[in-house]
């Protein structure tokens, strides 16, 4: 508590006003914020934070009362986010003085986290500094910069409900945490070299060395220097680095994590050195060095292989930078005087390939100790993993592809108020998505639902989730793949609550509606191009055009159905899904073509056989599928090590393409009263035929995607003329290719569409969640009334049947 109150007879005039600020408002400052403003404006009274949010009592005169109702949001600290100001008279007491009084804790918490965010310039400074006394601390914050979401183990938020609750301040600290004039003031990390926490270095070779005579982030950084693999703790999980310029340690990371070709994550020093790496336009500087600082996607300078080990992002077009956003990496890359040491960090999720990121530093030790030479740790819990945040930048704006740190807990604002429910997302890229009112809070980037580790990752994450946001869902929605664990797990929680299931590509295009504030009140068309997606047939989608709205959909058009042979293995082989389209298209198998050489010769003659008879060969329309079939024709790329590696192969030779000209055409039929069929046929035999006269893959893969984007132009035209929407939503994971999704917008916009992309959440199965929300709570207060639309009854959204 600071400040003295009292009461003295209230002087006439006197007013006094109860003031609630909704939103991101605890952990950043707010409070002692309100307290220099009420001194500025001369008004007595206090301010504590609630479950509500912050709420001040303020008493003065009515024109500094109302300076104060507008100042309050219009100045507020850096990093709030103020959602709402209401604001009540209430009786003037005579209050003399104004204090931060005690939070008062409630039984439903309504007010918003604050994301963690980077270290900020004044502390930088401060860290840098030999005569400041927090030189040189690895933890060093305040009330602007710091740890929030993930040491926040309830609300309100205050230090002992954070994991530095173990952490006692120092006299000094406790004099900063106290002062109102300080930057410090109520910043619930606060610490310094006296009052921890504090960093270790471990070896197997030495055990623990603790910070004492020797220092273990100057160990670490040589270790790094010397092509070691460090295990570094983050504010979400541990992280595995190692010198991103030494190609044997980043071939040996590779190895040891079985990460086949999958692109790794780069830290590096600071702006100049990503500028040296990388096209950095004005949109991906501010995300580079903004508070959220994730990961960007950005295209690759061609000559950075003098500084860039090869074997970080191979067959990429683009490199993942991030810049230092704790004072640990910015003291691994050292400080002015330090020995020289690696400019650029390979910084990759610390876990085993397809788990959760590893957060207890006892599991850390153990299950990390057949990858990491070393482990940078120290003693500060993290409550919940959080992993870093991939961002691109389409037509000049962000695209996420993993919504995690920086990001998560913030809400997305909802155009239709939900009841309480909770959506499970997807299997893949799984993040899953808690509502109520106006409010949809998406969980940081989970992963993939396929191991035990995950589940129950997913589990806590969940928990957790409806601790700090105080929903209690009374509906769950799922997925209507009957095979996904997200979908059993929420059979299995649901208790007696209503389950809906959402279509997949449905969801898809609902998540973008939602995000751009669409009430629902008419239909779209929905592009939604993905790898799989459950369709109502059984048949695996990921190629369609809908009309959409919250409440249902009709498939306007879709790509031809060719046979997926073996499921999965037709995913990890795209030559299986080249040969499979060839044969759709009756296109021979000739030894020429790239993908039936890449296809061993027992295996053609078992694939002719299982094409022929339909074995184990479910039909699909995805568009994924058909990226991965062209990346294979071409031979850039047979095997696939990790998701989507052919397609975005394919995306980097179209880029390397440059300005060509061309393209080639889809065929599309079908009657008036059944979908469109997109065939493309005529694109595999032109494909064949440029390859057979020489043409560079680089062209066909450009007039590839031209192809694509064509074929979106006359789909939403034809959906336009037929039906009359000017609407197009763009969802689904194939939106991740940035050169697609900027050519589809700006080709429709062209022709008079209004575009509805991506820019919140993901528009792969990350962002699913926040639509089978949308769709479940609009199903489940609209059902039993006339659908909209007209449709087979088998398109519509439906309650799960036990």
């Amino acid at each position: 508590m600071t400040g003295h109150p009292g009461t003295a007879p209230a002087a006439p005039g006197l007013q006094r006003r109860r003031v609630t600020v909704r939103g991101a408002v605890q952990g950043v400052g707010f409070r002692p914020f309100v307290y220099v403003l009420a001194g500025e404006l001369g008004l007595a009274g206090h301010v504590a934070n609630t479950v509500d949010g912050v709420v001040a009592e303020v008493e003065g005169s009515g024109t500094a009362l109302a300076d104060f109702c507008d100042r309050v949001a219009r100045d507020a600290p850096p990093l709030a986010v103020v959602e709402s100001v209401s604001h009540e008279a209430v009786a003037a007491v005579g209050e003399t003085g104004f204090a931060i009084t005690a939070s008062r804790p409630g039984s439903t918490a309504r007010t918003l986290v604050a994301p963690d965010t980077a270290t900020c310039d004044r502390c930088l400074s401060e860290l840098g500094d030999p005569a400041d006394r927090r030189h040189r601390h690895p933890f060093i914050s305040c009330t602007h910069c710091g740890p929030r979401f993930t040491i926040v183990t309830g609300l309100p938020y205050d230090r002992p409900q954070t994991t530095m609750a173990g952490f006692p301040m120092c006299p000094r600290c406790r004099d900063e945490y106290r002062d109102p004039a300080d930057r410090r003031f109520h910043a619930q990390p606060i610490a310094c070299h006296d009052c921890g926490p504090r960093l270790r270095l471990v070896t197997p070779d030495t055990g623990t060395a603790r910070d004492g005579d020797a220092d273990p982030m100057a160990e670490a950084r040589r270790l790094l220097a010397e092509g070691a693999v460090v295990a570094v703790k983050g504010l979400g999980g541990y992280h595995l680095a190692c010198d991103a310029g030494n190609p044997d340690s980043v071939r040996t990371l590779r190895r040891r994590k079985g990460r086949g070709d999958k692109p790794f994550a780069l830290m590096v020093r600071d702006l100049a050195h990503a500028e040296a790496l990388v096209h950095v336009d004005d949109a991906a500087r501010r995300l580079l060095t903004g508070g959220r600082r994730p990961i960007v996607l950005l295209r690759r300078i061609q000559d950075t292989g003098r500084d860039i080990a090869a074997d970080v992002a191979p067959g990429s077009a683009d490199l993942g930078v991030m810049l230092p956003y704790t004072p640990v990496h910015h003291l691994l890359f050292g400080l002015p005087g330090d020995p020289p040491g690696p400019h650029a960090l390979v910084m990759t999720s610390g876990n085993l390939a397809g788990e959760p990121v590893i957060t207890d530093d006892g599991e850390a030790l153990r299950r990390l100790a057949g990858l990491a030479d070393a482990w940078l740790t120290h003693d500060r819990p993290i409550h919940v993993p959080c992993d870093d945040s991939v961002v691109r930048v389409l037509d000049g704006r962000e695209l996420p592809v993993r919504r995690a740190r920086g990001y998560a807990p913030l809400p997305v604002p909802l155009p239709l108020p939900v009841p309480p429910a909770l959506a499970v997302g997807g299997d893949l890229k799984n993040a899953f998505c808690l509502g109520e009112g106006r409010r949809a809070w998406l969980s940081a980037h989970v992963g993939d639902m396929d191991d035990l580790a995950t589940l129950t990752a997913f589990e806590g994450a969940e928990r957790q989730l409806e601790e700090i946001t105080g929903v209690r869902p009374t509906l769950l929605a799922a997925d209507r793949h009957p095979g996904y664990r997200s979908r059993s797990w929420a059979r299995r929680a649901a208790a007696g609550r209503p389950l809906i299931t959402v279509q997949h590509h449905h969801a898809h295009i609902a998540a973008a509606l939602a995000e751009n504030g669409h009430d629902g009140g008419s239909p779209v068309i929905g592009v939604a191009f993905d790898g799989t997606g459950y369709g109502d047939d059984g048949a695996v989608w990921g190629g369609e055009v809908l009309l959409a709205d919250y409440d249902g959909y009709r498939r306007f058009a879709h790509l031809r159905y060719v046979p997926l042979p073996g499921g999965d293995a037709a995913v990890r082989r795209p030559y299986r899904m080249a040969l499979s389209h060839l044969r759709a298209a009756g296109l021979a198998w000739a030894d020429d073509l790239p993908c039936t050489a890449a296809c061993p010769p027992a295996e053609l003659k078992t694939l002719a056989v299982q094409l022929e008879r339909g074995l184990c060969c479910v039909p699909t329309s995805s568009m994924g599928r058909l990226f991965d079939a062209v990346s294979s024709l071409t031979g850039i790329c047979h095997h696939a090590r990790y998701e989507a590696q052919a397609a975005m192969e394919l995306e980097a030779a179209a880029v390397r393409a440059g300005d060509t000209t061309g393209a080639y055409a889809f065929e599309l039929t079908g009657g008036p009263g059944d979908p469109l069929t997109a065939d493309p046929g005529p694109v595999l035999a032109a494909a064949v035929a440029d390859l057979r006269s020489g043409a560079p893959v680089e062209l066909i893969a450009a007039r590839f995607h031209r192809a694509v984007v064509d074929l979106v132009r006359r789909l939403c035209a034809a959906a336009r003329d037929r039906h009359g929407p000017d609407t197009v939503a763009l969802s689904g994971g194939v939106f991740a290719n940035a050169l697609l999704g900027t050519a589809c917008a700006d080709t429709l916009r062209a022709d008079g569409f209004t575009v509805l992309s991506h820019r919140l959440v993901p528009p792969n199965d990350g962002g699913l969640a926040l639509g089978q929300l949308m769709v479940a709570s609009r199903a489940a207060a609209t059902r039993g009334a006339q659908d909209p639309l007209p449709r087979p009854a088998h398109d519509r959204t439906h309650p799960e049947e036990d």
